[in-house]
């Protein structure tokens, strides 16, 4: 056997990258901030979400180690988010769809086939 052992370290990544990607995280974060209070119309939300995104990527490919991972984790991750727009697609055909009141009705003027019908069951 031999002595010496070799030790596999992984990917060393520089505090200068962490310092770097923790400035742009402050810098998006000043950034949603000082767009919070300008009045941008519909836009507010959208350029709020984009700076978002950026800040989450930046997390993921830095502090999550993913950009020095092999295939298989990105694929992983990849899917993931497929799987999220899925969710959130569903979620919004059903909400979007729906013609909701202020005052709904209550049931009996809905469907005022209920009460009859129930007299039938019980």
């Amino acid at each position: 056997m031999s002595d010496s052992h070799e030790h596999s370290v992984g990917h060393v990544v520089p505090i200068s990258v962490y310092l770097a990607v923790f400035v742009a995280l402050l810098a998006g974060t000043a950034l949603t901030t000082g767009v919070a209070f300008i009045d941008l119309g519909p836009l507010n939300t959208p350029i709020a979400l984009l700076i978002a995104f950026i800040k989450m990527t930046l997390v993921i490919l830095f502090f999550m180690h993913v950009k020095y991972q092999p295939g298989l984790t990105r694929l992983a991750i990849i899917c993931a988010f497929f799987w999220l727009g899925i969710m959130m697609t569903l979620t919004l055909s059903d909400e979007l769809t729906r013609s909701w009141e202020m005052n709904p009705k209550p049931w009996s003027v809905l469907m005022p086939h209920i009460p009859h019908l129930a007299r039938f069951f019980f």
